[in-house]
């Protein structure tokens, strides 16, 4: 006696149909939340390999390398490339242009990070230097002596201390020191000396206590945020605290864009000075670097007078264990 088999009902075979999918959108979350936490030790590692850059570049030069060298001569990323392992991009840049006094301002155009002289350097993707939790952008493109030039994006910013670029102080907000600086090119972009770089012996407050380094996020379209090749990008300030939702000011309405992804932003004025903030993709919080080559996750609730005084190089404020 022959027996028949028996095959799925319909309604057997929708009720597995929607368990599968139950279990697919209990899982995916998961899969999502994983790939996020790798993606965020990855950027924890650059940091962390930059963080190492900046005290080898100190021991070899006895100061931290300049913030930038005016507008468009070079920043931090260029200065420390063979400390990351890029010795060929470093001996590519040409770093000897500058804003020399009596000269016209598009003066060694070929000499800027975007000229013919650096595009090699400036065009170049750097893993070491991206977020992979971030999104990049197409290069920047810039139009200069009627040829196009492209560069690209970063997501890590030099700490300018917890006021303004040119390191003025704000109502309320002396400023207090900070790592980086402008150090002119030579007189720097805002008519006034260029500043000194700064040894670790410099950081009163102590190597655990100060700021190296944040993430930044890469502004997409005409937006210029982390586009750290270029001066203005290389810097945060903790004026703003982490992800803050007040809006970054940057020099020129050219410079910003709302468009979504991108943070909120407006052109600066005669009574609004430029200052940017620490940003990430990162739910939460941004990841930072200290002076003594340690990384830690900063959440956008730390208080805000925390968070400037880490930023600090001179403050004299007491930060206790477990503030940020």
């Amino acid at each position: 006696m022959h027996r028949r088999s028996r095959g799925f009902t319909l309604i057997e075979l929708l009720v597995s149909v929607a368990v599968i999918g139950i279990l697919i959108s209990l899982l995916l979350p998961a899969v999502q939340s994983a790939r996020e936490k790798a993606r965020q030790a990855r950027c924890a590692g650059n940091l962390k390999q930059i963080a190492l850059a900046m005290s080898q570049y100190q021991e070899t030069h006895g100061t931290l390398p300049p913030g930038k060298k005016g507008c468009c001569w070079g920043t931090w990323l260029m200065f420390i490339l063979p400390e990351v392992e890029q010795q060929a991009l470093y001996d590519a840049y040409n770093f000897s242009g500058n804003n020399s006094p009596g000269l016209p301002s598009n003066y060694d155009l070929d000499l800027r990070y975007f000229g013919s002289s650096n595009r090699t350097v400036t065009s170049t993707r750097l893993s070491v230097y991206l977020c992979p939790s971030d999104q990049t952008s197409a290069p920047i493109s810039l139009k200069t002596s009627g040829v196009t030039q492209s560069c690209t994006s970063q997501n890590y910013a030099g700490n300018f201390g917890n006021t303004l670029q040119i390191q003025d102080d704000l109502p309320g907000q002396p400023f207090g020191g900070a790592p980086f600086s402008d150090v002119g090119s030579p007189l720097g972009d805002h008519s006034r000396p260029g500043r000194p770089t700064v040894a670790y012996r410099d950081l009163i407050d102590g190597t655990s206590n100060t700021l190296l380094l944040a993430e930044v996020v890469v502004g997409q379209g005409a937006d210029l945020r982390g586009f750290s090749w270029w001066g203005d990008a290389a810097r945060f300030e903790s004026y703003l605290g982490p992800n803050s939702a007040s809006p970054d000011v940057m020099a020129s309405k050219d410079y910003c864009s709302n468009e979504p992804p991108n943070p909120p932003c407006i052109p600066s004025s005669p009574t609004l000075t430029d200052v940017y903030a620490a940003r990430s993709r990162h739910p939460g919080g941004v990841y930072v670097g200290l002076a003594d080559g340690s990384v830690h996750f900063v959440k956008d609730g730390v208080a805000l007078q925390v968070w400037r005084a880490l930023s600090t190089t001179r403050g004299g404020e007491i930060i206790g264990d477990g503030s940020f």
